[in-house]
């Protein structure tokens, strides 16, 4: 184990660092070299001896690695995460309905809309609205499915899709239909596996408009389900939400979840639709909102009234295939939310690695009083969290689930640097 001897050299190294590149364009630049050289022999000496340095005091450059990591996530926690742990709504001073466009698009899904639909349609809001389903080139009976419904629930409109759009992948299209068929400013959207998690969907996510709000972010859930795949999903789901709703709180709002959805009309002709990404199959969420969110106009939505509650995957192969797909979108975003999302998965990445390290090779009291720390805080600002998106059942285990995230950044990171496949279905 390293003695705390080694902390002076340790410090100098560092600051030898630091300073090196600015020395050099000195030496280069402003001074002849006989002046500068002079002051900074003791510098110079230390980069002859770095390297054994270096090798001398590993074990303390791995433990501020550990402490680094620590910092970091706890910066996080602090700063954005806390803001969704303890937000509470503003008390609006004047209540108002306003008229809804929901919008579902589905291609060959006639059980997930015999199964989901009805929850749409049944909502108990008085207000003028209607659902558009956009049935995409589907060959299973949605047709006739959706004809059903609609001698039953007058709100309802079908778009019936029966051609191809050309250079246009994915889901992007028939959207882009539904939205222009829509009647009313404010959309609404979800998909054909959703279904709203409440008979107050419509109504809760439009209360939060007002005058300046553009866009609401909602929650898109999964139904709890027996077995460790189904506490994967759901753990994801809550973690990507904590960030993007917590970001968003911030004035960084970088994505939504086409599950559960709002904007309105206008800002969707303003951006010009989905045209600065129609090439990729992927993005009619994410990254339209990291297009047209700003810090004014858009607000969150996490009362549990507006939740939407999906079926997740059954089976490890269609989850991974799944969030390969997701990601390969994530690349696209604008460069200050890559690199908060970025640093953030890197810390979590190489902080249990560095902790086992630490334990092994430097100290295990220390190493364990850093975690102890940071997991602290992190209990504290998660399981508020979960008690609000309504997955406080997760928090018992969150320690697994933690360590996890190193795995599951191994899995999926590949799909960063991956082309994204032309089919949405």
């Amino acid at each position: 184990m390293a003695s705390s001897s080694c902390l002076p050299n340790f410090y100098f190294i560092t600051f030898y660092l630091v300073l090196k590149p600015i020395i050099t364009f000195f030496e280069k630049r402003c001074f002849p070299k006989k002046i500068i050289l002079q002051p900074l022999k003791p510098i110079i000496f230390a980069e002859m001896y770095l390297p054994k340095l270096l090798l001398q005091h590993w074990q303390l450059i791995l433990f501020v690695l550990l402490a680094a990591s620590a910092f970091i996530q706890i910066f996080y926690y602090l700063f954005f995460f806390s803001r969704l742990a303890f937000y509470k709504a503003k008390p609006k001073n004047n209540s108002q309905t306003h008229a809804v466009s929901v919008i579902i698009c589905a291609r060959d899904e006639a059980a997930n809309l015999a199964q989901n639909l009805p929850g749409a349609l049944v909502q108990e809001y008085n207000t003028t609205h209607e659902v558009i389903v956009v049935n995409d080139n589907s060959y299973d009976e949605s047709k006739y499915i959706l004809e059903e419904f609609k001698r039953s629930f007058k709100q309802l409109q079908i778009v019936e899709l029966t051609q191809e759009a050309k250079m246009i992948p994915g889901k992007k299209f028939p959207l882009s239909i539904g939205i222009k068929s829509a009647k009313y400013e404010i959309l609404l959207l979800t998909d054909a596996d959703c279904v709203p998690a409440s008979e107050h969907w419509i109504s809760s996510m439009q209360n939060i408009y007002d005058d300046t709000t553009e866009i609401v972010l909602g929650y898109g859930a999964y139904h709890k389900k027996h077995g460790w795949l189904n506490k994967l999903i759901r753990w994801e789901t809550f973690h990507a939400a904590l960030q993007y709703l917590s970001y968003s709180l911030a004035g960084q709002t970088y994505m939504g979840v086409g599950r559960n959805l709002s904007y309105k009309r206008d800002v969707f002709f303003r951006s010009k639709g989905f045209s600065a990404h129609n090439n990729l199959p992927g993005g009619d969420d994410d990254l339209f909102i990291n297009n047209a969110a700003t810090k004014q106009n858009t607000k969150i939505n996490i009362d549990k009234d507006s939740f939407t509650l999906s079926n997740p995957a059954t089976t490890w192969k269609q989850w991974i295939l799944q969030k390969k797909r997701h990601y390969t979108t994530s690349k696209f975003y604008k460069p200050r939310h890559k690199f908060l999302l970025g640093f953030y998965a890197f810390a979590q990445f190489v902080f249990y690695p560095l902790l086992v390290a630490c334990c092994l090779l430097y100290s295990w009291q220390l190493s364990l009083i850093v975690a102890a720390c940071k997991l602290l805080i992190q209990g504290i600002v998660y399981g508020k969290t979960m008690k609000k998106l309504n997955e406080a059942d997760l928090f018992p285990l969150l320690i697994v689930l933690d360590i996890w995230m190193f795995f599951y950044y191994l899995l999926f990171a590949p799909a960063l640097f991956k082309k994204p496949k032309p089919a949405w279905k």
